[in-house]
């Protein structure tokens, strides 16, 4: 009299046997979507946060543009150019100057990228035949001081670039 009930399996998505081909399909399609969208959403939030932080730190309060927008800054670089780098070395090769002196160590410290040059410094221009074989614009000068070479800008007097011991 007892009755005897026989365990049925239940269809489970647990057991791969079980789940028909199509739906193994759906489910792996569905996971790449997943992954390709995390993959895409991941460097736009990274980027987001970063210029959110960077405009937190910038002293404007968090404020941004006033459209929203992220603001970009670009800076170049002004300096000669490697053909007349070669220029001013084969010149200066080929044409010495011996009476010329060394700056003393402490000056030649503070003739560097970014700075001024200072007044009562003894500076010379090139010889015409060499500024004129240079492409520099004209906003900059070259100028030489003991025994290096100057781009500097001729507004401000600050120095772009420098060619140390060029004219020996």
């Amino acid at each position: 009299m007892g009755r005897s009930y026989s365990l049925l399996k239940p269809q489970s998505i647990l057991d791969r046997r079980e789940i028909p081909k199509a739906a193994r399909l759906i489910m792996r399609t569905a996971l790449k979507h997943y992954l390709l969208a995390a993959c895409l959403a991941l460097p736009f939030l990274l980027l987001t946060s970063s210029s959110a932080a960077a405009q937190g730190r910038s002293g404007g309060g968090g404020r941004g543009n006033r459209d929203g927008g992220v603001s970009v800054e670009f800076t170049a670089e002004i300096s000669f150019s490697v053909g007349d780098r070669d220029q001013i070395r084969a010149y200066y090769s080929s044409n010495p100057s011996p009476g010329l002196e060394a700056l003393p160590p402490g000056t030649r410290k503070n003739l560097a990228k970014g700075k001024p040059i200072p007044p009562g410094i003894a500076k010379r221009f090139p010889p015409d035949a060499l500024r004129s074989s240079l492409s520099i614009h004209p906003r900059y000068e070259v100028i030489e001081v003991g025994w290096d070479v100057f781009l500097v800008e001729a507004a401000t007097g600050i120095i772009h670039d420098v060619l140390m011991d060029v004219i020996r």
